[in-house]
């Protein structure tokens, strides 16, 4: 079977239909509950329409008051509120822990920039509201006026312009390898975009597979994005410093590379995911591009998740709730009409006790009069409304009731007065609350994880050249960081290099502040060590400031830590431990210099030795050379003076 890319123009856009196909047909049921539980629970359409029609003929009240919108800002805005946070850490030899802070730095900049916690809030609240919500990552110029490029988190307002991959199983989009995105365009909006474009009969047989009236209208019509994700063999290189390149980027490097004594040293075929992007309308292609990363970029956050055999199935929270809604709304409707129809006359006297002033009397149950006069001796009695009978009330509690428990949310988490006395007891019935809607804010967590994968992964696509980056540290202090250059910093002996285009890097998510309840139980719980050791209050009064709710809480914690001893100030365990090790390092390198010093000391005794030994071994050679010479100049003399010794013998005188 020939791949994608290899695949004719017309070929590819009958796979794009069926592909279509498959994806409407898969999400049918899931649309069309969660179109009636977000217009049941946004829009009050709580009432069937034959039962409304009915009683509007009849002129009978059809009463909505919508509770569910209070249980669904109850979770949204307690993720807004604890916003998860993406951070990176290194995980082989080519990344360092100090690109991991300009990466963490970055990311903090990328969110911030194109206001990702819209994004974020808009995909949760149609998580909860609907069941499934969305949010993107693409990649845009940084300005107008430059060729640089960043990546920015955009959100999607409409959650039926997604059609997700039936096939994935995870639960964010990391194994989805087919999406569609579709967008309304008006006639003139559309020649614009796309100039050259073909206008085409819809009608015609040529386009059968496609949805007219989703595709085409007489005024608009609809251009999707079609992603696709293809696996492909590549080939990657093991490099003599370590480095693991795809032999393409090395074959762009191999002479640089040469140069500074880089050489291959083994190679390998593997696997890679590639990614593509189509633009289509009902009839043709009308671009194609090649993504730069192995993800497709569009990230889902999924309500309660139910599978069902071989069916996902995702629930919003007010999914099963609607029942009692609407159980709520018919006994609060039945009291109000019951109110609305008592009887009109609430006076009872005897015949002709009205006759005087009766216009006044008629009127008395609406209109206010100064006095009314009456005949005969018994004033008129006012007759008491009876009320709306205790079984209505009753059931409308009922129902009430039922909705908090069906979501999982009561009175405590709600901020009501509920059954709890003791704090204890409402804090524990705040964190059953929070705990069972808790799902909803951890599939929140997973979406955003999954989008610091994304990140991480076009980070060295995206940022591949030498320039300086804008980076948000943990405080959302801003600075500047020159990537991908040589970097000279104070006190160090050679430039550091934030190279963003190697090393690999994991993606976790850490929680906001905490819960609510959770910082109000921290602080309480604080509160009470404090009340029985009191000696520890001016130690940890920083730490309970930061976990109460009070405007300015912050500020108190701040003022607080600066009247910590010093040894306490900014005692982060992180920094702590790093500062640890660097003692340590730096007490290891001076044993080192120490020892390297002694071994200086000792190389330069033993070459002093060695030249006195050698000086030694040169003057001992000059005395027994002198010796010798001695030796036969002496001997050579004794042998001259020989003959002259025997003239001279005794013997020779006689």
């Amino acid at each position: 079977m020939a791949s994608y890319s290899e695949m004719k123009p017309e070929d590819k856009l009958q796979d794009i239909r069926e592909a279509f196909k498959l994806c409407e047909e898969a999400e049918a049921d899931n649309r069309h509950q969660a179109r009636d539980d977000l217009e049941f629970a946004r829009q009050g359409v709580q009432w069937p329409e034959e039962v409304k029609r009915q009683r509007e003929r009849d002129r009978r009240p059809c009463l909505t008051v919508n509770r569910m919108p209070t249980f669904i800002r109850q979770i949204v805005n307690d993720a807004r509120m604890n916003k998860p946070a993406i951070k990176v850490h290194p995980v082989d030899s080519n990344a360092d822990v100090e690109t991991a802070k300009v990466l963490n730095g970055l990311i903090r900049q990328i969110e911030t920039s194109s206001s990702a916690d819209a994004a974020y809030a808009t995909a949760i609240d149609n998580a909860v509201s609907m069941g499934f919500g969305y949010f993107r990552v693409d990649i845009d110029f940084a300005r107008d006026d430059t060729f640089e490029r960043d990546i920015k988190i955009d959100r999607i307002m409409n959650p039926f312009s997604v059609y997700r991959d039936p096939r994935s199983t995870a639960v964010d989009s990391s194994d989805w390898n087919m999406c569609f995105v579709t967008e309304l365009l008006t006639h003139d909006e559309f020649e614009q975009n796309y100039p050259d474009a073909e206008k085409t009969d819809f009608n015609s047989p040529s386009h059968s597979g496609w949805r007219d009236d989703l595709w085409y209208g007489e005024d608009t019509v609809r251009v999707a994005e079609y992603w696709s994700r293809e696996e492909v063999d590549k080939e990657i290189v093991l490099m003599s410093d370590g480095q693991i390149l795809d032999v393409d980027v090395f074959e762009g490097q191999r002479e640089v590379m040469e140069v500074q004594g880089i050489m291959p040293v083994q190679s390998r075929m593997t696997k890679t995911m590639k990614v593509k992007q189509c633009v289509v309308t009902g009839s043709e292609i009308l671009s194609e591009i090649e993504w730069a990363g192995k993800y497709i970029p569009i990230v889902p956050c999924y309500g309660e998740e139910v599978v069902v055999g071989e069916e996902r199935h995702f629930h919003s929270l007010i999914h099963f709730a609607k029942d009692s809604q609407q159980m709520y709304n018919f006994w609060r409707t039945a009291a109000a009409e019951l109110v609305a129809l008592a009887p009109k006359a609430p006076w009872i006297g005897p015949v002709g006790a009205f006759s005087t002033d009766q216009d006044k009397w008629a009127t008395a149950n609406s209109t206010n009069h100064a006095f009314i006069e009456f005949d005969g001796g018994q004033a008129p009695i006012r007759q008491p409304f009876a009320g709306v009978p205790a079984g209505a009330i009753q059931e409308a509690l009922n129902s009430s009731d039922d909705m908090k428990s069906v979501i999982g949310m009561f009175d405590a988490s709600l901020g009501n007065m509920g059954k709890e006395v003791s704090g204890k007891a409402i804090s524990a019935r705040q964190k059953e609350g929070d705990i069972g809607t808790y799902h909803f804010i951890d599939n929140l967590s997973r979406a955003i994880r999954h989008t610091g994968r994304i990140i991480v992964d076009l980070i060295p696509s995206v940022y591949t050249e030498a320039r300086v980056l804008r980076v948000l540290g943990e405080d959302n202090e801003a600075s500047s960081v020159p990537v991908n250059q040589p970097v000279q910093g104070e006190g160090e002996a050679e430039p550091r290099i934030y190279d963003l285009t190697t090393g690999k890097y994991d993606v976790v998510v850490k929680l906001g502040p905490s819960f609510t309840t959770q910082r109000q139980e921290a602080a309480d719980q604080m509160m009470l060590l404090v009340q029985q050791f009191p000696q520890a209050a001016p130690i940890i009064g920083d730490l309970i400031a930061k976990n109460l709710d009070w405007p300015g809480a912050e500020e108190m914690a701040e003022r607080l830590q600066k009247m910590l001893p010093s040894a306490l100030q900014n005692m982060d365990p992180e920094k702590e431990q790093m500062k640890a090790q660097l003692t340590e390092a730096t007490a290891i390198i001076q044993q080192l210099q120490a020892d390297r010093s002694i071994y200086e000391q000792k190389n330069q005794i033993d070459a002093n030795e060695l030249a006195l030994k050698a000086e030694k071994i040169v003057v001992d050679k000059y005395r027994a050379e002198t010796d010798r010479m001695e030796g036969i100049a002496k001997a050579q003399k004794e042998q001259s003076t020989a003959p002259l010794m025997e003239e001279f013998q005794p013997h020779n005188l006689i």
